[in-house]
């Protein structure tokens, strides 16, 4: 499913957090955001995934979702939010909940993102017994098993340490390369977006207006590979030098508030 966003702009209390962004979304494919702290990356997410109401501007879906998805947008957050007495399988069974379905099905579906995510030997385990890298797989896999045919990530990985992120990235290309959900990616992790992206959209400071949008041309499939990783820090590069002097702006903003 397509997406594309009309003139999307936002205030807060008068205060221009967006600023007339237009962009399209091709089915398939991962975007990510990025820009100075305040720039208004996770409101435009927000608003994408209906949790906001744009002060003007809309946000159209082009195409129907596939037949089997049961959640046309599903979100992923940086906070796991597992209940801590229910096992990984039942934290993912979560969200069919309110969904009818048979019970094979239901099972069909957990057993498969359990799959996807590499989890299928912890499916009885407690979330405290995973680590971090481990519980944001279990969050993940409950927004997989509703197969969304949006999936918008909100820093998934921010609170993960360097080396899970990067254990963490690896996956989500290989997921990524088997399922096909249409991606939106808000991070302030700029090799995140390089490893992870077909587009970047590069957001100004607040307000938050389209800058730019990169593109990355290197296949997902590849991502890993070492001939890959010159492009993957020339793109990282790229994308630090576009957003660095207003990132030193809002800092100073931020430490004078």
């Amino acid at each position: 499913m397509d997406l594309r966003l009309d003139g999307i702009t936002h205030h807060y209390d008068g205060l221009l957090a967006l600023d007339s962004i237009d962009l399209a979304v091709r089915d398939g494919e991962t975007v990510a955001i990025i820009g100075p702290s305040g720039c208004g990356k996770s409101t435009l997410l927000g608003i994408v995934g209906g949790l906001l109401k744009p002060t003007s501007g809309r946000v159209e879906t082009i195409g129907a979702p596939r037949a089997d998805s049961l959640n046309p947008f599903t979100y992923i957050f940086q906070d796991f939010a597992l209940l801590p007495w229910r096992s990984v399988a039942a934290n993912v069974a979560l969200a069919l909940e309110h969904h009818k379905l048979p019970r094979a099905e239901r099972h069909d579906r957990v057993q498969a993102a359990l799959d996807l995510t590499g989890l299928s030997d912890f499916a009885t385990a407690l979330p405290k017994q995973l680590s971090g890298g481990m519980r944001q797989r279990v969050g993940i896999a409950r927004a997989l098993v509703v197969r969304p045919a949006v999936l918008l990530l909100d820093e998934p990985l921010s609170a993960l340490d360097a080396q899970t992120r990067e254990l963490l990235m690896e996956d989500l290309l290989a997921i990524w390369a088997r399922e096909r959900s249409t991606r939106l990616y808000v991070t302030h992790n700029l090799d995140e977006a390089a490893r992870l992206a077909d587009r970047v959209v590069v957001l100004s400071r607040r307000p938050g207006r389209l800058r730019e949008i990169v593109t990355i041309d290197v296949p997902v499939a590849e991502r890993t590979g070492p001939s890959a990783q010159a492009v993957i820090a020339g793109v990282r590069d790229r994308l630090w030098m576009l957003i660095r002097d207003e990132a030193r702006d809002a800092e100073r903003e931020v430490q004078h508030a």
